[in-house]
């Protein structure tokens, strides 16, 4: 008979027949894994000053993308398709939550980012557009250090999610 050798032989069968259906099923409802965004643009000059750390984070994921070329040199702006000028970026925490006796428990973070994108000739391709993004965090008196690490995480995970909303607003342009 099919002894253990052949049960195991049956078993990888199923398997990969139930892998091969899943994929299937997954393409034939749309679902597809996100890829790189194109762009309606060749080159982009992002307008967001030496130290803005969302401006560091756009410039970094646009040139993962490969097919964009980015124009750094401010004298060199009036060369690229678009400019995409950051206007403003901003961090905010206010209390939301306190005790009976009016100590807090609870923070609202926020990160919010104002910019535009338009043509070196001045046509807005995106008029001026916020972006706001807010997480709540529990406070401890006795774990300071900790809540500050996890506000600091927070506001990075905010970042990341405005600078992907951002790429994303830009991929929606079509022309130019």
């Amino acid at each position: 008979g099919a002894g253990p050798a052949g049960q195991s032989g049956d078993l990888m069968r199923r398997r990969t027949l139930l892998a091969q259906a899943a994929t299937v099923c997954l393409a034939g409802c749309g679902f597809a894994l996100r890829r790189a965004p194109e762009l309606a643009f060749q080159s982009l000059y992002v307008n967001a000053g030496g130290a803005s750390p969302i401006g560091n984070e756009i410039r970094r994921n646009l040139l993962s993308l490969g097919s964009l070329a980015l124009i750094t040199d401010p004298q060199r702006q009036s060369s690229a398709d678009a400019i995409l000028d950051i206007l403003s970026e901003a961090r905010e925490k206010s209390v939301v939550g306190v005790t009976v006796s009016g100590e807090v428990r609870e923070f609202q973070l926020r990160t919010r980012v104002r910019f535009r994108l338009r043509t070196p000739k001045g046509k807005d391709l995106i008029g001026e557009t916020e972006l706001l993004q807010q997480r709540d965090i529990s406070f401890n008196e006795s774990a300071v250090l900790a809540k500050e690490a996890e506000e600091g995480l927070l506001y990075r995970d905010m970042q990341t999610d405005i600078v992907q909303q951002l790429i994303r607003r830009l991929a929606a342009v079509t022309a130019l």
